[in-house]
């Protein structure tokens, strides 16, 4: 604050006015710098919003990739059921046919069919529960890509895993028809 001589009212009318106009000049100063500041956090809050769609995006091919995983192990369990099934029914139907075993025992072979079966069941519906949690995690990526939540650029296949688990269940459903019906190589 400037030191005024009281007496001299038009110097101290200036010396004022002069300090009021640097306080003035000073506080647009602070105020630019504010919003300086303002803008350089929206600046960073959009690219906080930017890397949190990229994860969000990621997230869903993890996602994806963890059902492949449940799949995978639907196929291993479902796989051992079938082959063990078939082991069975093959192993007590030579010893039947070499007449270890009397015509009449068949409750080992039936024991056999039904593992074949189990495992056929068990890889349908594993495969309906996969198909069904695809299409869902897809229609909510597309919702999500759509509001621009996420960005969703990489690609998002067809499961491979689901290929294998197909023609996995092909093969079951002629092991079990080669076992119940007598057809084909399996029978």
């Amino acid at each position: 604050m400037p030191v005024i001589d009281p007496g001299d009212s038009d110097a101290a009318s200036v010396a004022y006015s002069r300090y009021r106009t640097k306080l003035s000049t000073h506080r647009t100063g602070l105020s630019e710098h504010r919003t300086a500041l303002s803008t350089q956090r929206t600046d960073m809050s959009t690219q906080r919003t930017d890397m949190s769609g990229r994860r969000t995006g990621m997230s869903f091919q993890r996602t994806r990739m963890s059902a492949d995983r449940t799949l995978m192990s639907i196929i291993r369990t479902s796989l051992s059921m079938i082959s063990f099934g078939f082991t069975i029914y093959q192993f007590f139907r030579g010893l039947e046919s070499s007449n270890v075993l009397a015509s009449g025992q068949r409750a080992a072979t039936f024991f056999g069919e039904a593992l074949v079966w189990l495992g056929v069941g068990m890889l349908v519906v594993g495969i309906m529960y996969h198909v069904q949690f695809m299409v869902g995690l897809r229609r909510e990526r597309e919702a999500m890509r759509v509001g621009a939540y996420i960005h969703a650029e990489s690609v998002f296949p067809v499961s491979l895993t689901l290929m294998v688990a197909i023609l996995l269940l092909l093969l079951g459903l002629s092991a079990g028809a080669g076992i119940a019906f007598g057809l084909g190589p399996f029978g």
